[in-house]
């Protein structure tokens, strides 16, 4: 029967109450309703207020051309009114767009910090399921893509409707036949709206936002990768990723632009002052012509006209930053939404270290298992190698016992307990592991060594390092221990292999997980890493993924994978007298030009 990684979620305890749930978008967003309230009813007394100005001549226009005497005291009243109405909107939107980006960066440091939460709380073997740059986008790009939502599009969306509809009922008073006739642009704007959202122009909206994801993915691999397919004079083949990107994501932008140009072009038409006007004097040369309406009530039409299209004109100016917004939030809610690693509610405590796999069987996607029914036992202070061709699951079986991934059957044990039944506190004291693609931090070299011991003393630190073999490089670097990586210095693979190496002694801790752990190390340096792992292990359990013959005729067991199943389990001198796979397999490893 095919079972997978997915499986796993049904047979492990559920996060316990010391790990509340995290709250949602839609929940952290309520959780700031008073602020959106705020900058909602400033814009309102702000957009209401700055009607005050263009009523105020308005009204001074009909005071003028109206005949009699001008009454001086009312003229400076109005022109008081308008003035008082002009800061106050100064005020009142000031404090709205103040409110709006203070709320903008409380949010998306609250999203940050969510992501970063889930992202610290997902089993760790998600992670290399994933592309670093869309990853990256979700938790930069994205999260930035909210500002207009939150810092913008509530006081549009309030300017948008409360400013036509006081002037509306201004201009009802004033006639209501010129009043439905500076309405047309409106009418014919918010028309327009619907074919900007058609399912053709979101399915080309997703189109962009994932070729930019793959244009950034394609990116961080040639950056990454530029050394070596230049000395291999292969830069031709590495550009090609990122040309074809860049290519899909040219022909997509063009194909989108082309969709929304005409439809943007009408928009821009409608709301255009020009077209306000002329719509607003045709039918005000109507209504005047035919004795139907003054001429001094076409002045308000005139100023306010202009008023009913802006706040339109506003909307659709930000649309596509509405939109992109509402991407984001869907891929920051896809990330939020992924299950977290489950912790056991009573965590159980391990006796003693001894690692055992019943049963264990794993994939990655339904239908293709990785590892089918691995049974092992690690005893204490004894070094097993994994062996076997790429791809029979080597690095998947190591990866489940610092619980990068759960098994989707069996069990992995430490000390007779279920790695789901453990904290993740005492699976980390007791298990540590270094990886071939190690990451270090932008921080000095003695604090990456004693990330796992923050209170390490510098003589424990150099202690560690010196038996990794780094400790002589490490004194050549600009401030020795002080040098901080990736700003003062930076270090080879084979070296950043070292000082991982150093941190996981420095931990001590009593299992040990090394997958192609000097695989970018120079034999010499290989050999002397080797014997100090093999010379002080005391009572550790070492897991190790051998690829040299002298780091498996040190190991105690050998494990030969062939796809997902153990073809061949012992010593290395029972393995070699069986003459069986194992024994092929060693005879087929070719000897390094260095060491012959």
């Amino acid at each position: 029967m095919t079972v997978t990684a997915t499986a796993a979620n049904r047979s492990v305890t559920p996060a316990g109450t010391d790990s509340p749930r995290e709250p949602g978008v839609t929940e952290l967003l309520r959780g700031h309703g008073w602020g959106f309230a705020a900058v909602v009813v400033t814009q309102i007394i702000g957009a209401v207020a700055g009607l005050a100005p263009l009523l105020a001549v308005v009204e001074l226009g009909r005071t003028l051309l109206s005949p009699g005497p001008v009454d001086e005291t009312h003229v400076w009243l109005v022109v008081l009114g308008g003035a008082l109405g002009l800061l106050v909107r100064l005020v009142f939107t000031g404090a709205s767009s103040a409110i709006g980006h203070l709320l903008d960066t409380r949010i998306q440091l609250s999203l940050r910090r969510l992501l970063a939460q889930r992202l610290g709380r997902v089993p760790i073997g998600w992670f290399s399921r994933r592309r670093t740059g869309e990853l990256a986008k979700v938790a930069g790009e994205d999260v930035s893509a909210v500002h207009p939502f939150i810092a913008h599009t509530p006081g549009e969306l309030v300017s948008a409707f409360v400013v036509p509809l006081v002037a509306l009922i201004y201009l009802f008073t004033v006639d209501w036949r010129l009043t439905l006739i500076a309405l047309i642009p409106v009418v014919l704007a918010v028309a327009l709206v619907p074919l900007m959202m058609t399912p053709t122009r979101v399915r080309e909206q997703r189109a962009f936002d994932n070729a930019q994801g793959r244009i950034a993915d394609s990116v961080l691999e040639f950056v990454r990768g530029i050394a070596v397919v230049k000395a291999f004079g292969e830069s031709g083949r590495a550009h090609r990723r990122f040309l074809t990107a860049a290519d899909d994501f040219a022909d997509i932008f063009l194909r989108m632009v082309r969709g929304l140009a005409a439809i943007g072009a009408a928009m821009q038409v409608v709301v255009s002052p020009p077209f306000v006007l002329l719509i607003v004097l045709i039918g005000g040369a109507l209504l005047i012509t035919s004795g139907g309406m003054p001429p001094a009530d076409l002045l308000p039409f005139l100023l306010l006209g202009l008023g009913l299209t802006a706040p339109v004109a506003a909307l659709g100016h930000g649309f596509d930053d509405m939109q992109a917004a509402g991407r984001a939030v869907g891929r920051i809610r896809e990330v939020l939404a992924e299950p977290p690693l489950p912790q056991p509610e009573n965590p159980v405590a391990p006796q003693g270290h001894r690692v055992e796999l019943r049963g264990v069987r794993f994939g990655y996607e339904a239908g293709h298992e990785v590892l089918r029914g691995i049974d092992l036992v690690l005893e204490p202070g004894t070094v097993t190698a994994v062996v076997g061709p790429s791809g029979s699951g080597k690095s998947t079986l190591v990866q489940l016992l610092p619980r990068f991934f759960d098994p989707a059957a069996g069990t992995v044990r430490l000390g007779g307990v279920d790695l789901r039944e453990l904290a993740a506190g005492d699976l980390y004291r007791m298990v540590s592991f270094v990886f071939q693609d190690v990451r270090l931090l932008r921080a000095s070299v003695a604090e990456n060594i004693a990330l796992a011991v923050p209170r390490a003393g510098r003589d424990e630190v150099v202690h560690a390092a010196r038996r990794a073999g780094i400790h002589d490089r490490i004194l050549e670097l600009p401030h020795g221990y002080d040098t901080v990586l990736g700003v003062d210095a930076g270090l080879s693979g084979g070296e950043a292999q070292r000082i991982s190496i150093a941190r996981a002694l420095l931990a001590d801790t009593p299992v040990l997980v090394l997958d192609e752990a000097t695989s970018f190390a120079d034999p010499q340096t290989e050999a002397a890493v080797r014997q100090n792992l093999m010379t002080d292990r005391g009572d550790r359990t070492m897991l190790v993924i051998a690829h040299r013959r002298e780091t498996i005729a040190d190991a105690d067991t050998v494990v030969l994978l062939a796809d997902g199943v153990i073809a061949e389990q012992g010593t290395p001198t029972e393995l070699l007298d069986r003459d069986g796979e194992f024994a092929a397999f060693w005879r087929s490893y070719r000897v390094p030009r260095s060491q012959r």
